[in-house]
């Protein structure tokens, strides 16, 4: 709500039409006469001694000369500001950028019967200068009493300040829940003094921390959550996802006076919902906190407040818009992008998805390969040019793309053993009932906000982990669900997602795969170095010896700027090579340490073709289309989808490759998920990533994948569709069948994975 703008409007809406209830005695606020004033100040503040204060300025930041000079002229010595009394003469110079409250003293007396008279004349003052608003402070105290005549609990007498925006934002003082300083959140490092981002930052990363116990939530005070809108706070209304509050607002019936205020605000208001669901967000809370979205739908979000703001002869950049997106909601997506395109801007996207290059009106392709062997505008021009360049890898893959099946689909039956998940009920799941079968690559597919997520990580893999990590007959409680059965026949469950393989520039593809070690065997096995006494720890960079001492084997060195990002700078004393100058004078097939490390994979594949096991793990890394990285490319430099790929290849080295091996020889069973690993590759690596999919299942694993492409939907032995729409309206299995079945349903079964596979396949049949 707050990026797109809605919640801003939403506040004005509130303030110009919203009904203010007490928060003690919940009815609705009323004006009051200053004859009720003077009644409750002769009740409450007999025999004390008061100050009648008008105020003038509330928290608004600026100097405010001009106002003390009118104070002065009226005769008025003093100005009460911040809560300190300040001649007005000399007037002293405000800090401009902090807010400032200014009262003016109107008058100090005791409250008596002797002194109504005075009591009622000095109130009349404050009124008119306090524009029906005056601040009663009794002697020693710090905070006034709000009195007014115009919004006032008709039960209790409490009077309210007038209505500001900034009384509905949980990022202002004036707004926020003070237990959770607008967070939502219990935090425990909260105290006076901190802030609501410092408290959170003192939790523990990844803590589920309680919802706030006094606001429940809602993130604003008690003030804020009684102000109504057809009997609605606004907390209330943004806990709605976006389509229900689009609906809410389309059905209002507003008066005349309400329509004369409101139009523009509901018209703003509907226009930016619409705008988020015509990019495919209908199903997220309009409160939903920024950092649990998707990259995507982050993204999403912000291409819909760009509509909506209809600019022209604006450059909009792109990156991977369609990630997370079903084909359903991919054309949604590429509607708005084409609109926006109409209105006379520029997009330029980075994409791998074929519909959205399909719908391009210019397509330049970058290679011919990647890495080193990239950089390379290899192709521009409309799809037609694409495909008649012969260069062009895209172009080869838009003539002639994948075919399904290419492998024929494993059978799923009904005695096939299987894994099945009952009564799921987490987050937006309803009842649900999934099956998994064993030695089978299943994909958990859906419209996006379905609850594929929930139920292949949050249900299946946290669950089995848990069992699986437990001893023997011992069963922790599930999370989510009411049974998980068949995993007897799996013994380790792993979740393959796209997090760094390493932290430090000392780690890199050929430590994670495991063949480092290897390598440096090779060297210490050397006539050079058994004559020096060199062990296999010698030619390690991450311990001292034979490394670079100046760098500590890291190749960079890390200098440290006062107020700026550090900078790494490659180490002038090795030259980034990372050893030091006695080891590398040893060569294993004329080549160093620090050379073979700075290979390509694909030419350290050449280089150890006679060793079996590095050649094996390095044709691996080939295959799945990574023999651009070099061996020592440092892991923070590796994207999601190399550092996935690269843990897959560290499972296809354990796994068998004799599928007529005795059992007893046979590796353990695995059950591998893996959340849209297709995010970030070209189709030239999703059909390496397919190949490497059905080499796992092949050597006796079970794969579940969530997914959105429908190359790999296709190439799947069963499929789980989640649906039938997002949020609220998902949650359920709305088909489980082979992608072949799924295709061919009509009627009533038909589903919008269903729908979109048929037309796939329909084109894209193999034979």
């Amino acid at each position: 709500a707050t990026l797109t703008e809605v919640y801003h409007f939403l506040r004005l809406l509130y303030v110009k039409l919203g009904t203010q209830y007490c928060p003690d005695c919940d009815v609705p606020i009323e004006p009051q006469s200053p004859e009720a004033i003077v009644a409750r100040l002769m009740q409450e503040q007999r025999g004390k001694k008061l100050t009648l204060l008008a105020p003038l300025v509330t928290a608004r930041k600026g100097f405010y000369t001009d106002l003390a000079k009118w104070a002065a002229a009226k005769g008025y010595t003093q100005l009460r500001v911040d809560g300190e009394l300040t001649p007005v003469k000399p007037w002293p110079r405000l800090d401009r950028f902090k807010e400032h409250s200014i009262e003016l003293p109107v008058a100090t007396l005791a409250v008596g019967p002797q002194t109504e008279g005075e009591l009622r004349a000095a109130l009349g003052t404050a009124l008119e200068y306090g524009k029906g608003i005056v601040h009663a402070l009794p002697a020693g105290a710090r905070t006034p009493t709000v009195l007014s005549t115009k919004r006032a609990c008709p039960s209790c007498g409490t009077s309210f300040a007038e209505l500001d925006p900034r009384l509905l934002s949980f990022n202002s003082k004036h707004g926020w829940c003070e237990s959770c300083v607008g967070t939502g959140l219990e935090l425990p490092g909260l105290d006076e003094e901190s802030t609501g981002e410092e408290a959170a930052f003192e939790a523990e990363p990844g803590e589920q921390l309680p919802v706030c116990a006094a606001c429940h939530g809602e993130r604003l005070n008690p003030v804020a959550r009684h102000l109504r809108f057809r009997d609605r706070s606004i907390g209330q209304l943004t806990a709605e996802p976006v389509d229900r509050a689009a609906v809410f607002l389309g059905k209002l019936k507003l008066s005349a006076r309400e329509a004369a205020i409101g139009r523009d605000l509901l018209a703003e208001l509907t226009a930016r919902l619409g705008f988020l669901e015509r990019v495919g967000l209908g199903y997220l809370q309009l409160d939903r906190a920024a950092p649990t979205l998707s990259g995507g739908e982050a993204q999403r979000i912000r291409l819909a407040a760009q509509l909506g703001s209809n600019l022209k002869g604006v450059c909009y950049v792109l990156d991977e818009p369609t990630i997370g997106l079903h084909p359903r909601d991919n054309r949604i997506l590429l509607d708005a992008l084409a609109e926006l395109a109409a209105h006379q801007n520029t997009l330029v996207v980075v994409e791998h998805d074929e519909d959205t290059i399909r719908r391009a009106d210019h397509v330049i392709d970058l290679g011919p390969g990647a890495g080193v062997r990239g950089g390379e505008v290899v192709a521009a021009g409309t799809v037609r040019d694409l495909e008649a360049n012969e260069r062009s890898l895209t172009g080869r893959f838009l003539r002639n793309p994948l075919r399904h099946a290419a492998k024929p689909h494993r059978p799923v039956e009904p005695r096939t053993e299987s894994i099945r998940v009952g009564g799921a009920t987490l987050h937006n799941l309803r009842d649900v009932e999934a099956r998994f079968p064993l030695d089978r690559l299943t994909v958990v597919t859906g419209v996006s906000g379905s609850g594929k997520s929930t139920l292949a990580r949050d249900l299946l893999y946290d669950n089995a982990r848990a069992r699986l990590a437990q001893e023997r007959g011992a069963k922790p409680a599930l999370v989510g669900c009411g049974t998980l059965e068949g995993l007897d026949g799996v013994d380790r469950v792993l979740e393959v997602d796209q997090t760094p393989i390493g932290k430090t520039p000392r780690s890199c593809p050929a430590t994670y795969v495991g063949l480092w070690d290897e390598v440096r065997r090779l060297f210490a096995g050397t006539a050079e170095a058994r004559m020096r006494g060199w062990s296999a720890g010698r030619f390690s960079f991450n311990t001292a010896g034979g490394r670079c001492e100046a760098c500590e084997g890291a190749g960079v060195r890390t200098i440290e700027m006062s107020f700026l990002p550090d900078v790494k700078l490659v180490c002038d004393v090795c030259g980034g090579r990372r050893f030091n100058a006695e080891t590398l004078q040893v060569t294993w097939r004329e080549r160093n340490i620090a050379e073979v490390l700075a290979m390509s994979i694909e030419d350290a594949a050449q280089f150890f073709r006679a060793q079996a096991t590095l050649h094996h793990v390095l044709s691996l890394l080939v295959d799945v289309g990574l023999g651009y990285l070099t061996l020592g490319q440092a892991s923070p430099t590796l994207s999601g989808g190399e550092a996935q790929r690269i843990k897959l290849v560290t499972e296809l080295a354990k796994v068998r490759t004799d599928l007529r091996a005795p059992l007893r020889a046979r590796p353990k069973h695995t059950l591998y998920v893996l959340d849209e690993p297709t995010v970030g590759l070209h189709m030239a690596d999703v059909e390496k990533l397919i190949k490497v999919l059905h080499r796992l299942v092949d050597a006796g694993n079970t794969v579940v994948l969530v997914e959105h492409n429908l190359d790999v939907i296709a190439e799947a032995d069963w499929v789980i569709d989640m649906g039938p729409e997002a949020g609220d309206g998902g949650g359920r299995v709305v088909a489980q069948a082979a992608p072949q079945d799924l295709a061919r349903r009509s009627g009533a079964k038909r589903t919008h994975t269903g729908d979109a596979l048929a037309a796939f396949l329909a084109d894209r049949r193999a034979g």
